[in-house]
């Protein structure tokens, strides 16, 4: 007999209701795990309440309907994401369109810290968002000693004071530093040896990730991270994605809508779609040089703007230096500066004494995106191989306490006082409609 009712009971709760069953409730209403609650929880003046014709339910009904549908939703277990309450908010490190991220201890080991990164979900009507899904996948993939390492998923409780929606968190190992906070902080001094370690690092991690077909498209100071050990990690895959060798001779069509417009290599912003890792390596020639001049060494207000910075440092674009310059989509729609001749070595000078890291430089702020380096070669470019050599980081910055983040400084990096402005535009370079993004923003 408790065999019998055992059957019955799981099989009330797993066979899909028929028409009429689902036809008692209204459809936005509907839920199938709840949808077959018995009558027998109603009492006398909700079943008079209950009107015959067409199937509908009562108000009163209805409510505890949603209520059901709301306990459910607060009780539901994920088995694969814990919550965050296991974790203690200790400060803000970090703000931007992404969102934002909070140094954390963990409550059992309060030893031990975290960055949690907050997924933005206020603007989201279909459930979690695409680009978050992208950059969870993309880092389960990466696992390297340059790059940032996820270690979980965590979400708040879904309950009624946050409208029954969770809020998730991304969860990564702590890293004390980010390269922009470095070099906003005047006492922090590196030598060439430890700038050679920082770049030796940083291009290890672009080697790794473009072996495995991926492009980080967001390279700048702010998402170098740095441990208090000297460990660089590589941070922020949320613009990043997978490229391929074209197919049956088609061009890709990615969107050029990427990277921050201060170190956005020219290509992009000649309107190039088919594009790959050397885009990442303009990113990471703008980096070396800001070891030696402690700030963005391009800080354009607009794309115009910018290619006429690039074109004072790096020379005019022509067909001359950059072959087929001219067949770029947006070439003949702006106002390109012609006459200027590349100065990249002249201006640098004053701040790179070292001829080898000039030369590296030179050949990381190639226009001609076949031209420039890769990060295969970089790591064996004389740079890495002369005296001094690479030197650990950790006596440097165990002279440094306090942790330094591009979010928590001052602004007395020229530039610096310009984020917001820089953010502003970076969200109105986005086009109007999405037909030809790869990404949703």
């Amino acid at each position: 007999s408790s065999a019998a009712n055992t059957n019955n009971i799981r099989s009330t709760y797993t066979r899909k209701p028929n028409f009429s069953q689902r036809n008692c409730y209204s459809r936005k209403q509907n839920f199938p795990l709840l949808s077959h609650r018995s009558d027998r929880g109603m009492s006398a003046a909700e079943h008079t309440s209950t009107g015959t014709s067409g199937g509908q339910m009562s108000t009163s009904s209805t409510m505890l309907s949603l209520a059901d549908k709301q306990k459910y939703i607060e009780n539901y277990d994920f088995p694969y994401c814990d919550e965050s309450s296991k974790y203690e908010k200790v400060t803000k490190i970090g703000q931007g369109t992404f969102g934002e991220v909070f140094k954390a201890r963990e409550k059992k080991s309060t030893k031990k810290f975290v960055a949690l990164k907050k997924v933005l979900m206020e603007n989201e009507k279909e459930g979690f968002p695409i680009t978050a899904l992208r950059e969870i996948r993309i880092l389960q993939l990466l696992k390297h000693e340059n790059v940032v390492n996820l270690i979980e998923i965590c979400r708040t409780k879904a309950t009624a004071q946050n409208r029954y929606r969770s809020t998730f968190y991304l969860v990564f190992d702590f890293c004390e530093h980010d390269l922009a906070g470095l070099l906003s902080n005047i006492n922090v001094k590196f030598n060439l040896g430890e700038i050679k370690k920082v770049m030796q690092q940083l291009l290890n991690g672009l080697y790794y990730i473009h072996s495995n077909k991926i492009l980080h498209r967001d390279m700048k100071a702010a998402n170098v991270l740095i441990t208090k050990n000297g460990v660089l990690k590589l941070a922020d895959f949320g613009l990043a994605r997978a490229f391929s060798v074209s197919k049956n001779g088609l061009p890709n069509r990615y969107t050029n809508r990427v990277v921050t417009l201060w170190y956005r290599p020219p290509e992009l912003l000649l309107g190039d779609r088919n594009y790959g890792p050397p885009v990442d390596m303009w990113g990471a020639g703008c980096i070396m040089a800001e070891m030696w001049t402690r700030s963005p060494i391009m800080q354009g207000a607009t794309e115009q703007q910018q290619l006429i910075l690039i074109s004072q440092l790096c020379g005019s674009f022509t067909n001359d230096v950059w072959a087929d310059v001219e067949n770029l989509e947006l070439f003949h729609k702006m106002e390109l500066p012609m006459g200027h001749k590349r100065k990249v070595r002249e201006r640098l000078r004053p701040y790179v004494k070292d001829p080898h890291g000039i030369d590296l430089l030179d050949y990381l702020l190639m226009l001609d995106p076949k031209k420039r380096i890769d990060a295969d070669t970089a790591l064996n470019h004389d740079f890495f191989w002369t005296d001094p050599m690479p030197c650990d980081l950790s006596k440097m910055l165990s002279q440094h306490t306090q942790s330094m983040f591009e979010y928590l400084t001052p602004p007395r990096r020229p530039g610096h006082i310009r984020h917001y402005q820089q953010q502003m535009v970076n969200m109105q370079a986005k086009p109007q409609d999405n037909s030809y993004q790869d990404r949703v923003y």
